[in-house]
């Protein structure tokens, strides 16, 4: 899942980050542009985990447990 620029860019070159995992308390994000990978808090974005946290693990677990449909 890919991060809104506007919400979020790399710490080393301000390039796209994408989600790649979620956990309980950490979400890991790779920057498209150098390929960067580390980890921020759920809420990194200021979204209150609405728009990234929630649906990234949602859709994760409707693909483990239901497949891709």
């Amino acid at each position: 899942m890919l991060v809104d620029p506007n919400d979020g860019s790399c710490y080393e070159c301000e390039g796209q980050l994408e989600i790649i995992d979620a956990d309980d308390c950490s979400m890991a994000v790779k920057c498209a542009e150098c390929g960067e990978n580390y980890d921020v808090e759920p809420d990194a974005f200021g979204d209150g985990c609405v728009t990234y946290y929630i649906p990234f693990t949602t859709e994760r677990y409707l693909a483990e447990h239901f497949g891709d449909e």
